[in-house]
């Protein structure tokens, strides 16, 4: 913990009287440490694998609490955007060593910001962003741009302007191997997808109710639609779809919901969203982008769940 030193000025000493009759279960899941912090006694919380929900974790150091009521700092190693704001909001102490200090109980909260968010940042081309999530899908390493181009239905300027855009900003290296393109990264997906969050757009661009039967073609289920297919989450009221052109449903479409009975959603996306998808619904990274900002409990809980799948599923593959 020199991190709290060098940067606050915190001493930390640790103890050796480590926290007792804590159950079997946490101690599976996380490595405890008692220690004080300019006197004040604490417990750091190290998750020994893969971070589980957030309402997991508040469920965890609730147990924890009844054995010892002291404050109990979460160290993970590295927090996702969503992870940290669902922490802040619950305030839940966390550090993440070299990077963040969240402590409420002493009224402390840093974050270190590199340069480029001291600006506003740049958001990418729709054709960037499919490219980026695409490569993620694919497992990261190294990713032959023709072969994109291909499975993406790019045109040469376009995938030749998507990949620049990555790399301009710093996600992912390119160099040339002949006539051939290629980019890459020594980073995983998850790290990647984490550190793109502030260029990632919300893939919805509006949403219109349509009469259930003006839908002739066979569409893609998303939002709670799709989640519900990803999740326990339960189906919403109403089937949301998603499509990248609604201008056969503008004139029979209303702004807002009339009719749950005889109306369904319709997405109008930035791009198209079959060409990630490999089912009945849209794909699940650019579905976490659209319910990036949904505030709901449940929603949050079952993003996560699908998120940690994802993650699972691409370090299958790379395996």
């Amino acid at each position: 913990m020199e991190f709290l030193d060098s940067v606050l000025g915190i001493s930390v000493v640790f103890r050796d009287d480590n926290p007792s009759n804590i159950p079997n279960f946490i101690h599976a899941r996380y490595k405890l440490q008692k220690a004080t912090l300019d006197g004040r006694k604490v417990i750091f919380l190290y998750p020994k694998t893969e971070m589980e929900s957030i309402s997991a974790i508040k469920k965890h150091i609730a147990r924890i609490r009844r054995v010892d009521d002291l404050p109990v700092i979460l160290v993970p190693e590295r927090l996702t955007y969503r992870q940290k704001e669902y922490l802040l909001r619950d305030r839940i102490p966390f550090i993440v060593e070299g990077k963040q200090i969240y402590l409420p109980f002493m009224a402390t909260y840093l974050q270190e910001r590199g340069d480029r968010e001291k600006q506003a940042a740049e958001i990418m081309l729709p054709s960037a962003q499919l490219l980026f999530l695409y490569y993620l899908y694919c497992g990261g390493g190294e990713l032959i741009t023709s072969e994109a181009c291909r499975e993406l239905e790019f045109t040469p300027t376009s995938i030749s302007r998507a990949s620049r855009q990555l790399e301009e900003m710093g996600l992912v290296r390119a160099e040339r191997r002949g006539v051939q393109k290629v980019i890459s990264s020594d980073k995983s997906p998850q790290e990647l997808f984490t550190e793109g969050q502030e260029h990632l757009a919300n893939p919805v661009k509006r949403t219109i109710y349509v009469p259930k039967y003006e839908i002739k073609e066979k569409l893609l289920l998303s939002g709670y639609s799709a989640l519900s297919n990803y999740s326990m989450l339960n189906p919403p009221a109403i089937d949301i779809f998603a499509a990248d052109s609604i201008a056969t449903w503008e004139t029979v479409a209303s702004k807002k919901l009339q009719n749950e009975d005889e109306q369904c959603a319709v997405e109008f996306w930035r791009y198209n969203p079959r060409k990630l998808s490999n089912n009945e619904s849209v794909d699940r990274l650019s579905l976490a982008l659209a319910l990036r900002e949904d505030r709901n409990e449940r929603v949050e809980e079952a993003v996560e769940e699908m998120l940690t799948q994802v993650w699972r599923d691409i370090d299958g593959k790379r395996n």
